[in-house]
Formats: structure tokens, C-alpha cells, sequence
């Protein structure tokens, strides 16, 4: 169940940047999540929190890495962030998907010293975090497009 969660039903083993990947599919089931339905998009987020941390720290542990590349998980996560309540555009969608990725895959400051926390938190938490700025810039410039 572990290998599962963490690895999210296997995307995690697809080919050449899972990150890429588990942030792409993650993208594409937030797109089915109605957008006034706060409580739904809090929930999915909070509950794939707990069990990314939990799962991965596991899996992790297991096969004896501290941070595996299968593990996208934290990628869901930290795109689902990088989505909450954002309209359905696929402008803002797309640049949430890249921002997202640029900062996950360059790990600018905080986002970097999160990723040397223990266990699964180390795993989850640079994700959270990128997920987290990209958020604020896609709100800065969904604020800008409409206004």
C-alpha cells in the first residue's frame, strides 16, 4: 500500500522525469474537481498531505532511499497547492504547471532547506512549499489578467 500511495498508483514508474509526470496527472484530475467546492479541494489536498508523508517516509525506508524518484506523491501534492481554487484556464493552469516544476526542480532557498527535514516530511514539504509560491504568483497573475 505504501509503494502504491507513494508512488501514485504507479505513475511514479513511468519514464524519464516521474515528477513531470505525477505533476501532469495531478493537473489533470484537479481539472474534474469542481472549483467552488473549497471543502472538497482542502480535503483532497490535506488527506494527500498525511498519507505523502506517512507512505513515503515507508516506502522510502523500504527500498532504502531518502527520496526516490518514483515517489510523486509530494509532485500531486504540491500541484493540487498550485491549483487550489484557480479558475479553469488553461492559461493559468499551464503556467501553474510550470512554475510549479521550474521551482521544484531548482529548489530556490526554502524550498531546498525543506527537503532536509526527516523522513517523509523532507520528502512532502519542498513540494508543499513550491506548490505554495507557485499559488501566489498564479493568484498575482490571475489578478493582473482579469483586472
Amino acid at each position: 500500500m505504501n509503494q502504491l500511495i507513494s508512488t501514485f498508483f504507479g505513475v511514479g514508474y513511468l519514464p524519464k522525469a516521474p515528477g513531470t509526470w505525477g505533476s501532469l496527472v495531478a493537473l489533470i484530475i484537479w481539472w474534474f474537481v469542481p472549483i467552488d467546492d473549497i471543502f472538497l479541494q482542502t480535503s483532497l489536498i490535506m488527506i494527500a498531505i498525511v498519507l505523502g508523508v506517512y507512505t513515503s517516509a515507508k516506502f522510502s525506508k523500504e527500498i532504502n532511499k531518502s527520496d526516490p524518484s518514483e515517489v510523486v506523491i509530494d509532485e500531486v501534492v504540491g500541484m493540487w497547492i498550485a491549483l487550489f481554487i484557480i479558475p479553469k484556464s488553461i492559461f493559468l493552469y499551464v503556467t501553474s504547471f510550470i512554475l510549479f516544476r521550474i521551482l521544484d526542480i531548482t529548489k530556490p532557498l526554502i524550498i531546498d532547506k525543506a527537503q532536509k527535514l526527516p523522513n517523509g516530511w523532507g520528502i512532502m514539504m519542498d513540494d508543499v512549499i513550491a506548490g505554495l509560491i507557485a499559488w501566489m504568483i498564479v493568484l498575482g497573475i490571475y489578478g493582473i489578467y482579469i483586472g
